[in-house]
């Protein structure tokens, strides 16, 4: 429970905002040292100390955390004096640069040359102090390392160290004596306070305070979880929406936050009778902390077991389910809460390990059971999720393998304990449950992130798959991960130490990237893109369309800027947040040969997409044919352009194929295009009266244009049909398929009351051996003859009844009329 208070303790300093108050971070540790002057001696002095101490090994863990703290103060002194006189230095430097390097030949003035030594000399005194600091800081880091070693080892050691087992019965009757012990002396300490005239003065004196904290804490412990509940339930009612919600999760915080005061105001009448002695006093402060664990795994379970939720619920439970979750979870905080309470007293008391191990391997043992029955709520849930969705996710497979966890810690802790090895048990069980709690906060903030966009946006339907709620909870995630290590040991050095490597950063190439020059290549880059974003909406919105460009060329510059701006954003960005370019030029010089090989298709793709804005062969919302495919440009990008097609389907083509390949624009620059409606007319029409109906079809259509008269193309004699054709130009080439339609209903019409015939395909079909069909035996053929039953077969086999019905009804017609039994049909 250690890491857990930790955690949590962390956690409300961070909220209220006592970090900040006592906690130094990094940068500001830096910038305190940065104003100081280094004592190199006194520097010498503790380094020596802390080698000693790590070479003899022989300090407690406590001296050894305290010497870590003095040596993480002198080398973030020493990282800030290794910035001194750096603008100097930088300066010195591009003077040298611009005597340029010294002649070989030694032809150099000896002005020059005097210059050059003396601007040397400057430079080396400069850099005199920084490599002291450097190298101070080297041996710092070493020295912290090795203490960091040390700790971790003896950490690891503590673990694996066998101690008495609790079963054993030699150990219980001690255990009863040492706990009846501190009991006596207690009471005896509060009999003795109760006979001291001082201490009764002093609780006749505070007993009017006494009195009014006594009744305001039974009152808010007996009643504040009640009124918290009853007034969050009257706000949220049925359907509550956002901002309810919101309300009653608010209010739902009283019920943890009222019984907590109500529990510190009685431990403070308590202190306030002046009747305790120092036991009793360190054993009544010991309560506050563990009545927070307790309240706070209640109100845990009464957010993710609740009675009642309008909306959603956290897991898929049904009502008793959900009483058993409440009911565990409580039990479940209780437990532990009494663990970490007989735990702090055994260490204020100074009990054996084996008295300890013996009162606290029952609450371990019921620990475990109760994490068990959680452990099949949460099975429950995966199954009922599994049933209401049909199949298994990725949620569902982690709740399993966390059911797996929990039902293996819970056998796995106690046993341990049972054999021996109780450190490691506790290692293993209450940081696990100190994580379930993590998770059940993690649970909780997403639930309340939502709620909040729900509230911002009034999307509540796409609230569960927006990107927003979902970064958030990454973010969240990400902040919770120092909690966890807190929880599962980890101390408060070690996460400081990743802090400040995090912040020093790393080299690429003679450049350092750290986090805030990383923030401020965000944060300029940021800025660069909406300026652009925001010259764009301005060009295209309010500049442009008072210009005689067209759309496309509009289309093109909004586009060009919107390159152009992106890139030059960039650029400064990264000059901004003083990354080197020329340093970084060699890593991409080597890099740019592999990725042009992998990329050679992309760049070709980019390199044709500016060459279609520049040259525009093709604008947004032309009608083109780019691979047997028609259809409307909708979107030219970077990389490809979008064509929509008459279907209504999105069709992706990469730009190289526009520039490389043929494309057909049919309304570049103007609408005016041409329909071909092709006609057939039976032969011994006559073809000039053809021509003149054809001829006033066309010129009657409203979208033909005159000024160019269609024309009537007589292209020759088909098969079955003498073939016309109806040329004309028309106003806008978007409508030629209504044309095309619109004049075949016009010529049909024409030609029906003309009585001209359109003629249609006629075939003629032969039947081999008609008599076959007639179910006559075959003729015998004359020696040499083929036979011709494999024919007769394939007939059988390939002909349906209706169709040999059809040819015997035409045989018998072709033998009426005198043929040789063939059957004509159409």
């Amino acid at each position: 429970m250690t890491g857990l208070l930790r955690a949590l303790c962390l956690l409300l300093a961070l909220l209220v905002g006592g970090a900040g108050a006592g906690l130094v971070t990094v940068p500001q540790a830096m910038a305190q040292a940065a104003g100081q002057a280094v004592d190199y001696e006194a520097w010498e002095r503790t380094a020596t100390r802390a080698e000693e101490a790590v070479e003899n090994n022989r300090a407690s863990t406590p001296a050894l955390e305290a010497l870590r703290e003095d040596l993480a103060e002198w080398r973030d002194r020493f990282l800030a004096a290794q910035s001194e006189n750096s603008s100097t230095i930088a300066t010195v430097r591009q003077q040298l640069a611009a005597l340029g390097d010294a002649p070989e030949d030694g032809t150099e003035s000896e002005d020059i040359a005097a210059q050059r030594q003396a601007l040397n000399a400057r430079l080396a005194e400069l850099q005199a102090p920084v490599k002291r600091a450097e190298l101070a800081y080297s041996r710092a880091d070493g020295l912290i390392r090795g203490v960091d070693r040390i700790i971790r080892d003896r950490q690891a050691e503590e673990l694996l160290e066998f101690g008495p087992s609790p079963l054993n019965p030699v150990h219980w009757l001690p255990a009863l004596q040492e706990v009846s012990t501190t009991t006596t002396q207690m009471v005896g300490e509060v009999r003795n306070g109760w006979n001291n005239p001082i201490r009764q003065d002093e609780t006749r004196d505070n007993l009017p305070a006494v009195l009014v904290f006594l009744a305001i804490g039974l009152v808010l412990v007996v009643r504040g979880r009640r009124w918290s509940r009853g007034l969050t339930a009257w706000v949220l009612g049925d359907q509550p929406g956002a901002g309810r919600w919101l309300a009653g999760f608010a209010l739902s915080l009283g019920s943890l936050i009222l019984p907590f005061i109500g529990v510190a105001l009685l431990i403070e009448a308590v202190s306030k009778t002046g009747l305790l002695g120092l036991r009793a006093e360190q054993f009544v402060e010991a309560l506050l902390p563990s009545a927070f664990v307790f309240l706070m795994a209640r109100w845990l379970a009464t957010r993710i077991f609740p009675a009642k939720e309008a909306r959603t619920l956290p897991l898929v439970l049904d009502e008793a389910q959900r009483f058993s979750g409440r009911w565990t979870g409580a039990a479940l905080g209780l437990v532990v809460a009494a663990y970490a309470l007989v735990r702090n007293t055994a260490e204020l008391s100074r009990w054996s390990e084996a008295t300890t191990n013996t009162l606290l391997f029952p609450l371990l043992v019921l620990t475990g059971l109760l994490v068990l029955r959680l452990a099949r709520l949460l099975r429950a849930h995966t199954r009922n999720q599994v049933e209401l969705e049909g199949s298994e996710n990725y949620r569902t497979r982690l709740t399993r393998f966390l059911v797996l966890a929990l039902n293996l810690l819970s056998l796995i802790s106690p046993v341990l304990a049972s054999v021996g090895y109780f450190t490691l048990a506790h290692f293993l069980m209450f940081p696990s449950l100190a994580s379930l709690q993590l998770l059940a906060i993690l649970l909780i903030l997403q639930r309340l992130v939502t709620e909040v966009y729900v509230l911002v946006t009034g999307n509540r339907d796409g609230a569960a798959e927006s990107l927003i709620p979902i970064l958030i909870g990454f973010v969240l995630v990400l902040m919770s991960i120092p909690f966890f290590a807190l929880a599962w040991g980890a101390r408060v050095a070690d996460l400081t130490e990743i802090y400040s490597r995090l912040l020093q950063g790393f080299d690429v190439g003679g450049t350092r990237i750290s986090p805030a020059i990383f923030l401020t290549l965000v944060i300029v880059f940021v800025i660069g893109y909406m300026a652009t974003r925001l010259l764009q909406g301005t060009l295209k919105n309010t500049v442009l369309p008072k210009t005689k460009l067209d759309q496309g060329g509009q289309n093109a510059i909004v586009s060009g800027i919107g390159y152009v701006g992106i890139f030059l954003a960039a650029i400064i960005a990264i000059t901004s947040a003083g990354i080197d370019l020329t340093a970084l030029g060699y890593v991409a010089g080597a890099l740019s040969v592999g990725i042009g090989f992998g990329l050679q298709n992309v760049v070709s793709n980019f390199v044709s997409g500016i060459i279609l804005l520049i040259e525009r062969p093709i604008s947004e919302g032309d009608w083109i044919e780019v691979g047997g495919t028609h259809g409307v440009v909708r979107d030219i990008s970077v990389r490809s352009t979008v064509i929509e097609t008459f279907d209504r389907s999105d069709v992706i083509v990469p730009n190289s194929d526009l520039i490389s390949g043929t494309v057909t624009n049919y309304t570049r620059g103007n609408t005016v295009g041409r329909v071909i409606v092709p006609v057939g007319v039976a032969y011994g029409t006559d073809t000039r009266k053809v021509e003149g109906i054809l001829k006033e079809v066309a010129e009657a259509h409203p979208m033909v244009l005159m000024s160019t008269p269609p024309f009537i193309v007589f292209k020759g004699f088909g098969a079955d049909s003498l073939d016309f054709e109806i040329r004309a130009i028309l106003r806008d080439v978007n409508w030629v398929l209504a044309v095309h339609s619109d004049m075949n209903h016009e010529i049909a019409r024409r030609f029906t009351e003309e009585g001209i015939e359109i003629p249609f395909a006629q075939r003629d079909v032969w039947l081999r051996n008609p008599e076959v069909l007639r179910g006559e035996p075959a003729p015998e053929t004359e020696p040499g003859t083929p036979s011709t039953s494999g024919d007769v077969e394939d007939a059988r086999a390939h002909l349906t009844g209706k169709d040999i019905e059809d040819a015997r009804t035409g045989e018998t017609d072709g033998e009426a009329d005198g043929s040789d039994g063939d059957a004509d049909a159409r």
